[in-house]
C-alpha cells in the first residue's frame, strides 16, 4: 500500500491472524472451524474460515473479509463429522448450502474481537503523506476503523 495523501481518520487496523484466532475460547474455535465464507460471486462457499497456514508448519490462520460488501454469508459443515470424507487423496467437507448464515453476525464477532485486542495484538496505523507498505494478507487481517 501507498499513500501519496491521506484524509483525516483514515485509520487502517492490523491484526496477526494466527493470534487473532487464539484469542477465541476453545469453543468458539470449534464453532469457527466449521464455517466456509461466500462472497456470493459463486455458488459454492469458497473458502473456509480457519485453515492451515500453507507456509507455516501447519498452524492455524484466518482469511475473511472485514467489509460489509465482500461477503454475502457463510455456510457451516454439517455437524456429524462422519460426513467429512476423503476424494482421491482431498479432504471433502460436507457444507449445509441451505442454510446460509448472515455475513453481519460473524463479521461482526471477528470484528468485536479485533476490537478488543488490536491494543494488544495488533497495530493502529495513522497513515502519513508518503506511507508505505507491505502486507502478508495470509498472516495479517487489516481493515479500516470506524469512520473511515
Amino acid at each position: 500500500m501507498y499513500f501519496p495523501s491521506v484524509a483525516l481518520g483514515g485509520d487502517t487496523y492490523f491484526m496477526p491472524l494466527k493470534e487473532l484466532y487464539e484469542s477465541f475460547s476453545p469453543e468458539e474455535q470449534l464453532y469457527l472451524d466449521k464455517l466456509w465464507m461466500s462472497t456470493g460471486r459463486r455458488q459454492a462457499p469458497i473458502h473456509p474460515l480457519v485453515y492451515k497456514h500453507p507456509f507455516r508448519s501447519n498452524e492455524k490462520t484466518m482469511l475473511f473479509h472485514c467489509g460489509k460488501p465482500f461477503v454475502q454469508g457463510w455456510y457451516k459443515d454439517t455437524e456429524d463429522s462422519e460426513e467429512t470424507k476423503e476424494s482421491n487423496g482431498i479432504i471433502v467437507n460436507q457444507v449445509n448450502l441451505f442454510n446460509l448464515i448472515s455475513s453481519r453476525i460473524v463479521q461482526d464477532q471477528l470484528t468485536q474481537k479485533i476490537n478488543s485486542n488490536v491494543d494488544d495484538l495488533g497495530i493502529k496505523m495513522e497513515w502519513e503523506e508518503g506511507d508505505f507498505m507491505i502486507s502478508d494478507n495470509l498472516g495479517l487481517v487489516h481493515y479500516a476503523s470506524e469512520g473511515t
